[in-house]
């Protein structure tokens, strides 16, 4: 089944809205289990935070008078990506670029995978 924006927006707001009431009351450090996977209610909404603000950056990146996403939620991605990584990249890249060619919508350029040396093949860290 294809789906058009509009349904898509409508059941991304409606799953993302489930999973803010499910954790609202839950601490941050109790379990819980989604997709058949097992995480800390915390880590679920900063999984939910870095997704959508990956998807923020992706969506606008071809509209130039569009706001970015928040350079909180940047940060919270530029963080997993680090985690992913086991370190701080090695590169002095603005958070945007490091979450477009971590997740692999950016391809990255010889001197990049240079500077990254082996930890290059790993890219796209998530996508």
């Amino acid at each position: 089944m294809l789906l058009d924006f509009r349904q898509l927006r409508e059941l991304y707001l409606e799953t993302a809205a489930a999973t803010v009431n499910a954790v609202a009351d839950t601490a941050s450090e109790l379990p819980v289990s989604t997709q058949g996977h097992v995480l800390t209610a915390g880590d679920l909404m900063l999984t939910l935070a870095v997704e959508a603000t990956v998807h923020h950056l992706h969506l606008v990146v071809d509209l130039p008078e569009a706001a970015g996403p928040s350079s909180a939620g940047l940060a919270a991605v530029r963080a997993t990506l680090d985690g992913l990584l086991g370190r701080p990249v090695p590169l002095d890249w603005s958070d945007e670029h490091y979450a477009r060619a971590a997740t692999g919508r950016t391809p990255l350029t010889d001197a990049e995978r240079l500077a990254l040396g082996a930890d290059a093949d790993r890219f796209p860290l998530f996508s």
